[in-house]
C-alpha cells in the first residue's frame, strides 16, 4: 500500500489554515455554510489533498475578522503561493491546471453572456414589473460575481502555469484542454461551484448549490442583494435610520418569522439557494427589532448556517442601519449574534465604523461600541485605529486606547505610537 505524502509547503499551508478557521467564531459566517453545504470539498482542502482558492481565503478572513492586508493574511499569501507552487509540481499537474483553468475560461464565456442577456431584459420595453426588476437585478448581481470571479481565476491558473512552465525542464507543455463535461452530468453553473476538482462532479448532481463566497472589497455584497429599496444607504454616518421602529409587537415578530423561515425551508428543498439568499436579505430591509424572532425561529429548524449567513450580510449595512441591528440583537439578550456581527464589520472603511460607533452609543449601547472598537485595533494595524481616532479625536482615541489596553499592553503602546506620529497624543 501506498502512502501519499503531503509536500512540506502544502502542509505548511495547511496548517495557517486550520489556524485561520480556530480565529472564526463557532459556526460563523460562510466557514459555516461550507461546513453544512459542501464537507467533503471543504475537507479535501483542509486535509491538502485540494487548494482552497485564494478568493475563498479571503472569505474565511473576513470570517475572522482578518484584514486581508494585516500580517497574518499576508504570512498566508506567501504560504498560498508555495503550496500551490508545490501542488501543481505533481505527477498530471499541468493537465489538471490546463483543464481547471479551460472550464474557468468556459464559466467567464458563460457569465459574460448571461449578464448581457439579464441586462437586455431590465432595459426592454414594456418594462417588467417591480417584483421581475428585483428578481433580474439580483441575477445580475449574482451574475456579475460569477464573471469576476472566473476572471480572476483564470488569471491566477494562468500565472500558475506560467511557473510550472518555468520550473519545468525540457520545456514539457501542459496536455490539451479538456472536453467539456457530457450532457448526462450536470453541475450548478457558476464560477462559485468550480473549485471542485473533476472527481467531486463524479459524485453526482447536486441537490442545492453553495451559495457564493462574497471575495472581499469585488463581489457584491450585502442587502442590496435583495433587490429591495436601501433608504439608509443615502443616511449620513451615525445616523439612525428613522424607518427603525423603538419596539416591536412580539407577536407579530413571531408570525413574520415563521412565515419567512416556511419559505425558506420550502426554496432550500427545491434547490432555489439564489432566492433563499435574497429572502435573508430582505430580512434586512425590516424593523431590526423582527431579526431576534427570526434567529430563533431559524436555529429552531435547524437552518442555524442560514443566520450566519444573514449575520454576514448585516455586517455590510449602512452605519446606522447596522448599530441599529447591532442593538437590537443585544436589547434581546443575543450578545453572542451582536459581537459576531460588530467582528465581521471591522473591515469596513474608518469613517463608516466611527458612524457606527456614534450610532451605537446614541443608542445608549456603549458595550456594544466597546466590542467594535476592541475587534477593530485587534485585528486592523494600529496606523488604521489612528486614521479612525482622526474621525473624532475628542471621543475616539480615548475609547480606542481603552480598547487597545484590554487587548494587551503591546498592543496599547503600538496605538499610543501611531497616535503621536499622527499627532493625536494629546486629544
Amino acid at each position: 500500500m501506498t502512502v501519499y505524502q503531503l509536500p512540506a509547503e502544502v502542509a505548511t499551508f495547511r496548517q495557517w489554515l486550520t489556524e485561520l478557521a480556530c480565529r472564526i467564531p463557532s459556526g460563523g459566517g460562510w466557514y459555516g455554510v461550507f461546513v453544512e453545504r459542501d464537507p467533503d470539498g471543504l475537507r479535501a482542502c483542509f486535509d491538502g489533498m485540494e487548494i482552497l482558492p485564494w478568493d475563498i481565503v479571503e472569505s474565511l478572513l473576513q470570517d475572522a475578522g482578518e484584514a486581508v492586508g494585516g500580517p497574518f493574511a499576508v504570512r498566508g499569501g506567501t504560504l498560498y503561493a508555495a503550496a500551490t507552487g508545490a501542488h501543481d509540481r505533481r505527477p498530471g499537474g499541468a493537465e489538471a491546471l490546463t483543464e481547471r483553468r479551460e472550464l474557468m475560461e468556459r464559466e467567464r464565456r458563460y457569465a459574460e453572456s448571461r449578464a448581457r442577456e439579464l441586462g437586455d431584459r431590465l432595459r426592454a420595453t414594456p418594462a417588467p414589473g417591480p417584483d421581475d426588476t428585483a428578481r433580474l437585478e439580483h441575477d445580475l448581481a449574482w451574475t456579475r460575481d460569477d464573471h469576476a470571479r472566473a476572471t480572476a481565476r483564470v488569471a491566477d491558473l494562468t500565472a500558475r502555469l506560467a511557473r510550472l512552465g518555468e520550473r519545468s525542464e525540457g520545456g514539457a507543455t501542459p496536455g490539451p484542454p479538456a472536453p467539456a463535461p457530457a450532457p448526462a452530468k450536470r453541475r450548478p453553473r457558476g464560477a462559485r461551484y468550480a473549485w471542485l476538482d473533476a472527481a467531486a462532479e463524479d459524485q453526482g448532481p447536486v441537490a442545492a448549490p453553495v451559495p457564493v463566497l462574497p471575495t472581499g472589497g469585488a463581489a457584491p455584497r450585502g442587502a442590496r442583494f435583495g433587490g429591495a429599496a436601501q433608504p439608509a444607504e443615502a443616511a449620513a454616518p451615525g445616523a439612525a435610520d428613522p424607518a427603525v421602529p423603538s419596539g416591536a409587537d412580539p407577536a407579530e415578530a413571531g408570525r413574520a418569522a415563521a412565515n419567512a423561515v416556511y419559505a425558506l425551508q420550502r426554496l432550500r428543498a427545491q434547490g432555489r439557494s439564489g432566492e433563499a439568499h435574497a429572502l435573508l436579505c430582505e430580512a434586512l430591509n425590516g424593523p431590526p427589532v423582527r431579526l431576534p424572532a427570526l434567529a430563533g425561529e431559524l436555529h429552531r429548524a435547524g437552518l442555524g448556517a442560514d443566520w450566519s449567513i444573514l449575520l454576514w450580510e448585516a455586517a455590510s449595512l449602512p452605519p446606522g442601519r447596522l448599530a441599529a441591528v447591532a442593538g437590537a440583537l443585544a436589547d434581546a439578550g443575543r450578545a453572542a449574534d451582536c459581537d459576531q456581527l460588530l467582528r465581521q464589520g471591522v473591515a469596513r472603511p474608518v469613517e463608516e465604523l466611527a458612524g457606527a460607533c456614534a450610532a451605537l452609543r446614541a443608542e445608549g449601547h456603549h458595550r456594544e461600541a466597546h466590542a467594535l472598537l476592541t475587534a477593530f485595533v485587534r485585528v486592523r494595524a494600529p496606523e488604521d485605529a489612528a486614521r479612525l481616532a482622526a474621525e473624532d479625536p475628542r471621543g475616539l482615541a480615548p475609547q480606542l486606547l481603552e480598547a487597545a489596553r484590554a487587548v494587551s499592553a503591546s498592543r496599547e503602546s503600538d496605538l499610543l505610537h501611531a497616535l503621536r506620529v499622527a499627532g493625536l497624543a494629546g486629544a
